[in-house]
């Protein structure tokens, strides 16, 4: 497997990885599915703000996942933190992409000088929780019944790490 920048060749991909979420998981709280131009504009938004936005490949050139961060909230004073985004194709998941991809989105956020990395999991999602763990993320609040899907409510799981150890914000990593 390889992890690299995600290229126009692989929109129709993570596309459909998106979209296969949508319709069958709590992963992405969206009814609506989207069309391959929405994720191209999507992810020109992305690579515009500077963020990387990563595919898994396999050695035949399928892409298996997709990875990504994006500001944590548009305020200044959150410049400093970023919310992430990994998705994993149907029938690949538990194989080690989703790690692989998330190693991979927390060595970039270090480079651009990120402090804090926010995951938000539907409090179901034990598998993605442990993965987080895993990976130094700690839980750090839950908000019960703040969305739905699949006509019930969802609950949502904040975890984050600290990828540096700044004292001062606006100090070097």
């Amino acid at each position: 497997m390889l992890i690299r920048d995600a290229e126009a060749q692989d929109i129709e991909a993570i596309t459909a990885i998106y979209n296969d979420a949508v319709r069958h998981t709590t992963a992405i709280w969206n009814d609506a599915i989207v069309d391959e131009d929405n994720r191209r504009a999507w992810m020109a938004d992305r690579k515009r703000a500077g963020y990387p936005v990563l595919v898994a490949v396999s050695e035949g050139g399928e892409v298996l996942g997709y990875a990504t961060f994006g500001d944590w909230r548009a305020f200044d004073g959150y410049r400093h933190t970023v919310e992430h985004s990994v998705y994993v194709a149907s029938g690949q998941r538990g194989g080690g992409i989703g790690r692989a991809l998330m190693l991979q989105l927390m060595a970039a956020a270090r480079a651009l000088g990120k402090h804090v990395m926010v995951a938000g999991i539907e409090s179901g999602n034990t598998a993605s929780i442990r993965l987080h763990e895993k990976l130094g993320f700690e839980t750090v609040g839950r908000l019960p019944e703040v969305g739905t899907k699949f006509g019930g409510w969802l609950d949502l799981t904040f975890l984050q790490v600290k990828l540096d150890d700044r004292a001062v914000p606006d100090a070097e990593a």
